[in-house]
């Protein structure tokens, strides 16, 4: 009688599951990533959703449209800081403060954002070329509210330097204006080696705070 062999169970491959809320933090990274290398109107939402390896009616699910996903993955992250600013400003003690190291830290973090979020600042620069529509849909004005928050700090910390404030609302748009810039250039406007960091960071927050005339010695 020939003995059947018995069947060897065999291993089922491991289902591989995406952490909870990946679907979300996937196109947020992509979106990211192709709003920095190419301009609002240009990048698609088929484009960010291969880009995430995610179905893009999943992106619609989640977003709505590519303005909302625009809005979340590069304008939030600045207001919420601006809004964070804000309430540390608030809540500092102008004769116990080292107004340059509160200064170092608001422009290195600033500096940060813009270089983690470069789509915002390209898309910042075009603008000009967007609808209303465009324009209210992503969320732009969200940054004039931030900026004229911005604003309104310069203002009070001119005012308490003693100084006229003429333009305090100006002088933050040129600060910010500023270090979205050193950000957002690559190393061939600096003449090919992009310094560091710190050196960045130093050299905005010396401009900022005291100009390029004059400066504390």
């Amino acid at each position: 009688m020939t003995r059947v062999a018995s069947a060897t169970p065999t291993s089922k491959t491991p289902v591989t599951r995406r952490a909870r809320g990946t679907p979300r933090l996937l196109p947020l990274d992509a979106a990211r990533d192709l709003f920095a290398r190419q301009d609002y109107r240009s990048t698609t939402t088929r484009e960010i959703a291969e880009a995430a390896g995610v179905a893009e009616h999943l992106l619609f699910r989640h977003f709505g449209s590519k303005a909302a996903l625009f809005h979340e993955a590069l304008v939030v992250p600045f207001t919420s800081f601006v809004d964070d600013f804000k309430t540390r400003w608030e809540s500092h003690v102008p004769w116990e403060t080292d107004e340059d190291e509160m200064g170092r830290q608001f422009v290195g973090a600033l500096y940060d954002l813009f270089v983690e979020h470069r789509g915002l600042v390209m898309t910042l620069w075009a603008a000009d070329a967007l609808s209303d529509q465009e324009l209210a849909e992503a969320g732009i004005a969200d940054i004039d509210r931030a900026l004229a928050v911005l604003g309104q700090i310069g203002t009070e910390g001119i005012d308490i330097k003693g100084m006229p404030a003429r333009h305090g609302d100006l002088a933050a748009r040129s600060t910010v204006a500023m270090i979205a810039g050193m950000a957002a250039f690559g190393s061939t406007f600096f003449g090919g080696t992009r310094p560091s960091r710190t050196a960045i960071v130093e050299e905005l927050t010396q401009a900022t705070l005291h100009g390029f005339l004059h400066r504390e010695r």
